[in-house]
């Protein structure tokens, strides 16, 4: 059995949400019922900054991004599902997914959206929506990754909401994606993983991804979404075939009480996958 740390890392500021502060109560709510091995929590700076080169509230997003690799360091010997807080709280993970599976190791984003600005493309300049670019290495130099990724290190899982410059970002690189109808095929997205020759996969998991009326408590809601079997469905296809390098699940915002036995039967689905 694999010992499991959950990394709670409550950060709010990276979302362009009008109700982003709902991400703290998030952030905890999700590592409750994570019942894990061990439980860490990363101490964010709780206040907002001034938008800088493009990004808002890259100060605070910086000082958050060391304090999040200090403590995600704290769980070397374990499987970390980390928590969030915003998609920004999973740069760290993956970098340190990256410097240790190296290009044997593929990231599937399960996202509504792309996360594929970058401070000039981005129409609203908050940084949930440039992460994955920045993963793949054009994001803004204080939040770079120690490592980063390649295009062909990436699967888009559920994406419906691309940006123009991010279609043609996905467009130009060949990024494998895999939309809403090609879970039709329970095994499509891991299909997709490995062809891209990894023997790891990161899950990343932004919650709205699921369709808005099962799962509504997100500050970015896009319809057409997936149904909660196929996320899970295909996260345990994942795991059966691949190492699993680390799982994050983001953007929980508390709302709709009826989300909350959503979520807690997500979180137990998916913690029997890697647990």
């Amino acid at each position: 059995m694999q010992v499991v740390t959950v990394v709670e890392v409550p950060q709010w500021q990276a979302s362009g949400s009008r109700t982003a502060y709902r991400l703290r109560q998030g952030a905890a709510e999700l590592a409750d019922l994570f019942a894990a091995g061990a439980r860490l929590r990363a101490e964010m700076d709780g206040q907002p900054s001034e938008a800088r080169d493009g990004v808002a509230a890259l100060d605070t997003l910086v000082a958050n991004l060391h304090a999040i690799r200090a403590t995600r360091a704290r769980a070397l010997d374990s499987t970390i599902i980390t928590v969030g807080g915003d998609c920004a709280v999973d740069l760290a993970p993956i970098e340190a997914a990256l410097t240790t599976y190296g290009d044997r190791l593929a990231v599937v984003w399960f996202d509504a959206h792309g996360d594929l600005n970058t401070p000039a493309s981005s129409p609203s300049g908050a940084f949930h929506g440039m992460v994955l670019r920045t993963l793949l290495g054009d994001g803004p130099p204080e939040l770079a990754p120690t490592r980063v990724l390649g295009p062909d290190q990436v699967v888009l899982a559920g994406v419906r909401a691309l940006d123009a410059g991010e279609r043609a970002f996905v467009d130009e690189h060949a990024i494998r994606h895999v939309p809403v109808a090609g879970f039709a095929d329970p095994a499509a997205v891991a299909d997709e993983v490995a062809a891209t020759g990894a023997s790891a996969v990161y899950i990343h998991i932004d919650l709205d991804v699921l369709d808005p009326d099962v799962f509504g408590s997100v500050g970015t809601p896009e319809p057409d979404g997936l149904t909660l079997d196929q996320l899970v469905t295909a996260v345990r296809a994942l795991a059966a075939r691949f190492t699993v390098a680390g799982l994050c699940v983001a953007e929980y915002e508390p709302d709709r009480p009826s989300d909350r036995e959503v979520i807690a039967e997500l979180a137990a689905a998916l913690l029997s996958t890697v647990d």
